[in-house]
């Protein structure tokens, strides 16, 4: 399944000029995907239908995908029925996210709406909601699924939660999706916000590594930054983002030399299959720059987690092999090159035997 970035987006707590300008600078950057809130109506049925059809159109316009999140309390404010979704396809929305859940054949039911909206479900519960769903043979084409954010410092998923919740959608074959948040964003849907991602451990990220993490984790399609607006940066770096394959972003040391920033910088590397514990060994780099002389530096210390280290004239058959350390060790046959930056350590298990995996310089 193809992987989308996508923005969240508040018109109730926001201004209509400066949504049209995050949407706009997100679509410079590849984004696809908008979160758009409507928890928090407080106006007149006429003015939130114009508000958020204005917004959701010039959205469209440049290719963006609009669910709504929606509650039971929405539709009574707007006097409308979960029996016709009309409201919401006159508005332009590509489906709806149910902020609550019912018995499991309303939402089947719902998957067949004659709009074909998306029907996207509350991933945060590790309970049998989505088995229950699908046993009413539900149209999975148009049933989707996105965690929560948590807006209170501490309160979000830990991580084995997330993935045991996160599977059972992923082996169902329904589109996932998940928060990240801005470091710059202040916009939410309430008063508090430290921050707006699903996981715990990302609140403090930046939107780069946590995104990263997500992909890495092969259980989530698309990534949302949960709160407003991001910063062109942030956005820039997304964009920038390979979603396919883990790209570590990596400080060198001062004696590395043109043959070993080649190696690192410009290969595809593949963890080798038969695997081990102490290092993750990028072998087949060694047969290209086997004739290349490397000299030994940087070998007179004990190797630490995440340094890259590439080996030396006195490794024989294994010069210019590269390494991603997993476990301190020593070897003077081998050069530290460089360093992981210390938040994307947190990658490193899921270079699984066979993975593919590239660096950057930071």
């Amino acid at each position: 399944m193809k992987r989308s970035l996508g923005i969240s987006l508040y018109p109730d707590h926001s201004d209509p000029q400066k949504d049209r300008e995050y949407i706009e600078t997100a679509h410079q950057y590849g984004f696809s995907r908008i979160f758009m809130s409507m928890l928090e109506i407080s106006e007149d049925p006429e003015v939130v239908q114009k508000k958020f059809q204005q917004l959701i159109f010039f959205a469209k316009e440049r290719g963006f995908e609009t669910i709504l999140d929606v509650s039971p309390a929405i539709f009574e404010q707007l006097n409308i029925s979960y029996d016709d979704l009309g409201f919401f396809h006159k508005l332009g929305a590509d489906g709806i996210r149910l902020d609550l859940g019912f018995d499991g054949k309303k939402e089947a039911l719902l998957t067949f709406n004659p709009y074909q909206l998306a029907i996207e479900l509350n991933m945060s519960n590790d309970v049998a909601y989505l088995e229950n769903i699908l046993t009413h043979q539900a149209n999975t084409s148009f049933l989707y699924g996105c965690h929560n954010f948590y807006p209170q410092e501490g309160t979000g998923l830990p991580y084995h939660f997330f993935q045991s919740s996160s599977e059972r959608f992923k082996k169902n074959g329904i589109r996932t999706a998940a928060f990240i948040t801005s470091q710059s964003g202040r916009i939410g849907p309430w008063d508090i916000n430290d921050g707006l991602p699903t996981l715990e451990m990302h609140r403090h990220f930046s939107v780069e590594t946590a995104a990263k993490h997500l992909f890495a984790t092969n259980l989530i399609d698309d990534i949302i930054i949960g709160n407003a607006y991001a910063s062109e940066e942030e956005l820039k770096s997304l964009g920038h983002l390979d979603r396919y394959q883990t790209v570590f972003r990596v400080e060198f040391v001062a004696n590395i030399n043109e043959v070993e920033r080649q190696i690192v910088l410009e290969e595809q590397h593949v963890r080798r299959g038969d695997i081990t514990d102490q290092v993750i060994r990028s072998t087949e780099v060694r047969k290209k720059y086997q004739k290349y002389e490397n000299k030994a530096h940087d070998t007179e210390f004990e190797f630490v987690v995440g340094d890259v280290v590439v080996g030396n004239d006195r490794f024989g058959k294994y010069k210019n092999e590269l390494q991603i350390v997993l476990e301190p060790h020593s070897d003077p046959r081998k050069n530290k090159v460089g360093h992981i930056i210390q938040e994307e350590l947190i990658l490193l298990p899921f270079i699984h035997p066979w993975s593919k995996f590239k660096f950057i310089e930071k």
